[in-house]
């Protein structure tokens, strides 16, 4: 986890991520592109809610200060390979990702451990490989809400669209005492039930649990109140 000082004459962090023309516009792409594709949000909406609870899991865990602000700078771009193609988009995205961190004057070894974070959190072909990385993918899979619905016709709704729209309520909790973090949802079953969520999202919760398990916790799952492991 050891994080190096560089030739930056101060450290790169987010915010100068997220004032960065060329990453606001590479969101905006990625998102253009889901959308074009019929998928859910993937913008700038989605990398905040991911930043956050990225911070959020690597707070609870005691993580250095610069290792969080790394690995909120690694949520924040995780999704940028979606420009290119929803295919391999870990991959591009941590190429682009890359030429972005150098070009701010980021050190390598730092932006090293961004790009494992980026490259590995899909489930298709990804696995935590770090603090940082598990954080991400947690974080990432857990952002499920109706406010991600891009598809403005209630009628065409294939069954992302439902799952997300009956989830009005999505929040993660982490216990140290019991070593244990939740996903709760809030889930309103006249747009599509319980059963339903897992039938697509069986995978992100069994990457979930791995990553948990990366830092020794236990991922459980939580819907209208009703405790599902």
């Amino acid at each position: 986890m050891s994080v190096t000082s560089g030739r930056s004459p101060r450290p790169v962090v987010l915010r100068d991520i997220k004032g960065s023309p060329k990453v606001r516009s590479l969101i905006d792409g990625a998102n253009d592109m889901m959308k074009a594709m019929g998928y859910t949000e993937h913008g700038h909406r989605h990398v905040e809610v991911v930043a956050g609870i990225t911070r959020y899991i690597l707070e609870k865990l005691e993580s250095p200060d610069r290792y969080v602000e790394l690995s909120m700078i690694a949520a924040h771009l995780h999704d940028i390979g979606n420009v290119i193609n929803r295919i391999d988009h870990p991959l591009t995205g941590a190429n682009l990702a890359y030429q972005l961190l150098n070009e701010l004057g980021m050190p390598v070894p730092e932006i090293s451990l961004i790009l494992g974070a980026i490259g590995n959190h899909e489930e298709l072909a990804g696995a935590p490989i770090s603090l940082m990385g598990a954080a991400v993918i947690i974080a990432d899979k857990s952002d499920v809400h109706r406010t991600r619905v891009q598809n403005p016709i209630l009628e065409t709704f294939d069954i992302h669209d439902r799952v997300n729209y009956a989830v009005t309520k999505s929040r993660v909790d982490m216990d140290t005492t019991t070593k244990t973090i939740a996903l709760k949802l809030d889930i309103d079953q006249t747009f599509a039930t319980v059963m339903e969520y897992f039938e697509i999202f069986l995978s992100r919760m069994v990457m979930c649990r791995k990553a948990a398990q990366f830092f020794g916790y236990r991922f459980t799952l939580e819907a209208n109140g009703t405790h599902l492991e």
